[in-house]
């Protein structure tokens, strides 16, 4: 089985672009993208892993091969919970994802969809937001006993638009992340192993608890998510 594994980047550009007409004269009207470090390679990240710079490269050219260079290397605006695209979430389509050096640099176009446009506000408004890219792959210790992402690591998208997370959104994502996922052939498409569904409910229900009792709670989910683990 495979992770969801989820990484967040804020240090990233937001770009105008005026529209020409075929005579080159301003139309008025006016293109957003937004381009940085989607990903660094060797080097350990704030959540604590790292990714071999070659594991990297090599998902890049994939993913540039079946998504981008098809024009259907989407994002969506938010944290989706699992692995697939969810097409009335999409807000912006990649144009380009390149190696330099050990990182991954990425261009997307802000899309004329929903939440394409929700974007574009938050942009004209000064907001301030990240990229967090979205994969599936499994995960070991090192020699340095940093958890190291494996060859079999593949994107699901280079990037997801996200608002900085509060500190009790950033635990439940990271149980959330824990959660294991099997791919169903039969409907090409990602499933939440069972053993986690129950967990996963749960942690949908803290949005209602107070400061003191979410402490608890995360106390008692985490020991029933270790659980779980030593079980699969």
């Amino acid at each position: 089985m495979s992770l969801l594994i989820k990484e967040i980047v804020e240090d990233v550009q937001y770009i105008q672009e005026e529209v020409l007409d075929e005579e080159g004269n301003a139309t008025g009207k006016k293109q957003y993208f937004i381009e940085g470090i989607i990903m660094q390679g060797d080097i350990k990240n704030r959540n604590g892993r790292m990714y071999p710079k070659e594991v990297l490269q090599k998902e890049t050219q994939r993913y540039n091969e079946t998504y981008v260079k098809k024009n259907r290397a989407y994002g969506e605006l938010g944290h989706p919970a699992g692995p697939t695209i969810n097409l009335d979430r999409v807000s912006h389509m990649f144009t380009e994802l390149k190696a330099d050096g050990s990182n991954i640099i990425g261009r997307a176009k802000i899309m004329e969809t929903p939440m394409g446009n929700i974007v574009k506000n938050i942009m004209n408004e000064g907001g301030v937001l990240g990229i967090s890219s979205r994969g599936m792959g499994s995960m070991k210790p090192n020699k340095d006993g940093i958890m190291e992402v494996q060859k079999d690591f593949m994107l699901a998208t280079a990037g997801d638009i996200v608002a900085d997370p509060s500190a009790p959104d950033a635990f439940v994502k990271g149980v959330m992340e824990g959660v294991e996922w099997v791919y169903d052939v039969a409907s090409s498409s990602w499933t939440a192993a069972n053993a986690f569904d129950q967990i996963e409910e749960e942690i949908k229900q803290t949005a209602k608890y107070s400061v003191e009792e979410l402490e608890a709670k995360a106390g008692h989910l985490f020991e029933k998510f270790i659980k779980s683990i030593a079980k699969s």
